[in-house]
């Protein structure tokens, strides 16, 4: 399965227990980064429209670009109704938008699917001049509590292909040559889920490396995933937590 439908079969985890994104960093775009309640926002990789949502209730206008036809599905499904947003079939790599249409971009949970080169020229096409990227993924702590450590353990038991998917091997560093001007910045911020044992389960299904229903290793993870439940909840639940990591700049 191409990159660009790895979530079909997913879409309903994916909308239920992924997490949304903390308000401090949705401040820190609009008081700090120059997004505004009229800035015209380029979501690529919407996926189901989780982070489209926070910006329309900012006020601003947000075109949602997304390959997955399930995915693209689910966001018009949410966002129905919300006369400030549009859905584009497209991909990070060729979006369909007019040149200088968008005054930012954000990729929220995305970016590590594109090719970057392809996505770069993309970005320099449809960007306003002056426009800024802005690249956020809540990414899932590995270690801190008995929790996450033994939930790190199961994905790398189970994982069908978690290292190479993971945008874990995304720093700053690896960044810095698709932006300008050395203008890339970081800012971090964290947030966390409290999961009951159904939420934690449909969490980890929603990951496109762990293996689904049908699959040989799907009943023994789904078992392990229990005994990590019952060994570290407390009052019902665990703490899936997350720094929340916001790269921008101009490219």
């Amino acid at each position: 399965m191409n990159s660009k439908e790895i979530f079909s079969n997913r879409v309903d985890d994916y909308v239920k227990y992924r997490p949304t994104y903390p308000k401090e960093a949705l401040d820190f775009l609009y008081e700090e980064v120059g997004f505004k309640a009229d800035s015209v926002i380029a979501d690529l990789g919407a996926g189901t429209g989780k982070f489209s949502k926070l910006l329309l209730e900012r006020g601003s206008e947000v075109i949602g670009v997304e390959p997955n036809k399930a995915m693209a599905e689910a966001a018009t499904a949410s966002l129905k109704g919300e006369a400030r947003y549009r859905q584009v079939n497209g991909a990070g790599e060729h979006t369909g938008l007019p040149s200088q249409s968008v005054d930012f971009i954000v990729c929220a949970q995305a970016y590590h699917w594109f090719d970057r080169d392809g996505a770069r020229t993309e970005f320099q096409r449809i960007l306003n001049p002056n426009g800024k990227v802005v690249l956020i993924w809540n990414s899932r702590k590995l270690t801190g509590s008995p929790f996450l450590e033994r939930y790190e353990q199961l994905l790398r038991t189970y994982g069908t292909d978690y290292e190479k998917v993971s945008h874990k091997n995304i720093t700053i560093e690896t960044l810095r040559p698709y932006f300008s001007n050395d203008s890339l910045k970081l800012n971090q911020f964290s947030y966390d889920q409290q999961l009951d044992e159904a939420a934690l389960k449909g969490r980890l299904l929603s990951s496109s490396y762990t293996p689904a229903a049908g699959h040989p290793d799907h009943e023994p993870m789904i078992a392990e995933l229990s005994n990590i439940f019952k060994d570290t909840q407390s009052g019902g639940v665990v703490a899936f937590e997350y720094v929340t990591e916001l790269y921008w700049g101009e490219v």
